[in-house]
């Protein structure tokens, strides 16, 4: 933690960290550097450090300061997106020959980055259910290098123990990946919890308002993030100023924004539950939910995450997300308004046929900050239709 940050409160961390008042003319927001090169102060005299804005750029750089303040850590990296961010992550921590876990569950770009790209550099993966410490300790080889989990998971909000995966990565000579994407790190913290890499799509939760895509990597390892930025500046899919802007604006609100779509999704979720066509609902905050206890003990609340099965199967998941009003239908989520969306045929279509293929008839909500009661009524008309 910088010097600069004097709060451990998470909220004050979100509005301070990285938002130092413009020396030039006292304005709270840090500008935005639309800027590509710096004037130097002779040959190889960096004003500030700054030279090219593929190496650092000051708006970004306000960004990777609030971001490692937040997740508790030493250094925060903005990529251009979430994937840009998992791509220079896994070049930086694998070589040819290496192997990787991957969870059963989880994001079907994470699916497609590892089937279809990274397995072309040599690099082995298998597949196990994190959530089975048992299964995640199977699954380690003397080559494995990284452990990889989200938690809640993408999009069956499976809940995998961060610390006893820590435990089972670091006993392998592993590192441990935690994709907190869903999340955010006001509702949880796992380098805290003994991850040494923390992923985040910035473009959900932590954006927060549908209008900017980016991605970071965030470590409590100093050499390790000199490593990461060392590949970042390499291999260049940074944050834009703009976007890094964007996505600091959207910081500052994130814990009142989480709470309400804790709130909301409570609600939600109880309507479910007793709903005549809806089969299971997964969500974490549930006492059934096989991860709740564990959900319990590493995360402030449950989040807004919310997937539930439809009686009828595939066509009528379908239905429920066409019949849909308020809730809008489209990709992506953690934006303040609410989206439905048909994993099987949308978001994770690259997994089919593979081990992490979802279940036909699954539908997943990103549930908004809008009235929970307009929220509820608008799921039950789509149900009562199906």
């Amino acid at each position: 933690m910088s010097d600069t940050h004097f709060s451990e409160h998470f909220e004050t961390l979100a509005i301070h960290a990285g938002n130092t008042a413009d020396p030039l003319t006292g304005a709270v927001v840090p500008p935005i550097y639309q800027v590509s090169t710096y004037k130097q102060d002779g040959v190889g005299g960096l004003r500030g450090g700054y030279e090219y804005s593929r190496s650092a750029n000051p708006t970004r750089s306000a960004l990777e300061e609030n971001l490692a303040a937040l997740e508790g850590g030493r250094r925060g990296l903005a990529f251009a997106s979430g994937l840009a961010a998992e791509d220079c992550l896994l070049r930086t921590l694998l070589a040819p020959g290496d192997h990787v876990v991957i969870p059963n569950d989880a994001y079907g770009g994470t699916f497609r980055l590892f089937a279809k790209v990274v397995s072309r550099w040599g690099v082995e993966w298998s597949v196990a259910d994190s959530s089975d410490p048992e299964a995640l300790r199977a699954a380690m080889t003397p080559k494995t290098k990284a452990v990889w989990v989200e938690t809640p998971s993408n999009p069956l909000l499976g809940i995998t123990d961060i610390a006893a995966a820590a435990q089972i990565a670091h006993a392998g000579g592993a590192r441990l990946v935690v994709d907190n994407t869903f999340a955010t790190p006001y509702l949880q913290q796992p380098l805290a919890l003994g991850a040494d890499v923390v992923v985040h799509s910035l473009t959900k939760y932590m954006g927060g308002h549908s209008d900017v895509v980016g991605g970071a990597l965030i470590t409590a390892d100093q050499e390790l993030g000199e490593e990461l930025a060392y590949h970042q500046n390499a291999m260049g899919a940074v944050s834009g100023p703009f976007d890094s802007w964007l996505v600091l604006r959207g910081t500052k609100t994130l814990a009142v924004r989480m709470d309400r779509h804790s709130e909301n999704a409570a609600k939600v979720v109880d309507m479910l539950s007793r709903h005549p066509k809806v089969t299971k609902v997964l969500y974490p905050g549930l006492p059934e939910h096989p991860g709740h206890e564990v959900a319990a003990k590493q995360m402030r609340a449950f989040g807004g995450m919310v997937s539930f099965q439809v009686a009828g199967g595939e066509e009528a998941a379908v239905a429920v997300c066409d019949r849909a009003k308020v809730f809008t239908l489209g990709e992506s989520l953690g934006g303040v308004e609410s989206l439905i969306e048909h994993p099987g045929r949308m978001t994770h279509a690259s997994a089919a046929g593979s081990a992490l293929e979802v279940p036909a008839d699954l539908v997943r909500l990103s549930v908004g900050i809008e009235n929970a009661e307009d929220l509820v009524e608008d799921l039950r008309q789509a149900l009562d239709q199906a």
